[in-house]
């Protein structure tokens, strides 16, 4: 039988998927929750999330966040390499703050000196300062050293961490599987304290972004969790201005 030719057709190129903007974001190798929670919140079309995961143990503690301090760059280097990226987030509420913000970015400008870059408690403070709040209500999924570290980390920003509710699980694994319900129920009791001015679910691997609206319509305060404002953060940061109030108060900024 006699090859038939291979016919060379013409194309135009366009956009692409990443038309309005292109985000890169390092997630936990045991997080569960992160992509799922970004990606319904994206603005499409035009908006696309690309994803790099990095080695981490699924034991949280100060330790094993900090190892990840070396693997940051290759990480931001695998994700579409030579493309443009508006934004890259560092996808770890904790580790951030057991790095340290500026060393994260740092790591990330490494690979990509162009990129804006985010973290969720980089995100978070600047959605505490963009719904002017200062007395902050915690929820978290870590164990006491954890705990501890993120509490200093915040109040030495001139915020008040007036309450704090933990589950005191260390194994990301089981993190990633408590039910929106039990976090909507554990905040709703944070946020109920007459001290509080807005909760904060602190951990990208808590399920809780599609809670937040009716949490604040039952408690009349802002609430934040991770996903929601680095999602909302990495948005702006690349430009990213549409509403979706849906996703709480700070998405109706």
């Amino acid at each position: 039988m006699t090859a038939r030719p291979i016919n060379t057709v013409p194309f135009e190129t366009d956009a692409g998927v990443a038309s309005r903007a292109a985000i890169g974001i390092v997630v936990l190798a045991s997080d569960h929750t992160l992509e799922y929670e970004f990606q319904s919140v994206l603005p499409r079309p035009g908006v696309a999330l690309y994803v790099s995961r990095i080695e981490m143990s699924a034991t949280i503690s100060p330790d094993t966040l900090r190892d990840m301090t070396g693997r940051i760059t290759g990480n931001v280097a695998n994700i579409l390499p030579g493309q443009k990226l508006d934004t890259v987030a560092f996808c770890c509420t904790s580790a951030s703050m057991a790095i340290g913000e500026d060393a994260v970015f740092d790591l990330i400008h490494a690979d990509r000196p162009d990129a804006a870059c985010t973290t969720p408690i980089t995100a978070a403070f600047a959605a505490f300062k963009a719904l002017d709040v200062k007395r902050i209500g915690l929820l978290t999924p870590y164990r006491e050293d954890v705990n501890i570290l993120l509490r200093d980390y915040i109040e030495a920003r001139d915020l008040d961490v007036v309450r704090f509710d933990a589950f005191n699980e260390e194994d990301d694994n089981v993190v990633g599987r408590i039910s929106d319900e039990s976090v909507y129920q554990a905040a709703l009791e944070v946020g109920r304290d007459k001290d509080v001015d807005a909760v904060f679910v602190s951990c990208t691997n808590l399920r809780f972004v599609n809670r937040i609206a009716a949490l604040e319509a039952e408690l009349g305060k802002p609430v934040v969790s991770s996903n929601q404002a680095l999602s909302w953060h990495a948005l702006r940061l690349a430009g990213i201005e549409d509403k979706t109030p849906e996703f709480g108060k700070l998405f109706a900024l």
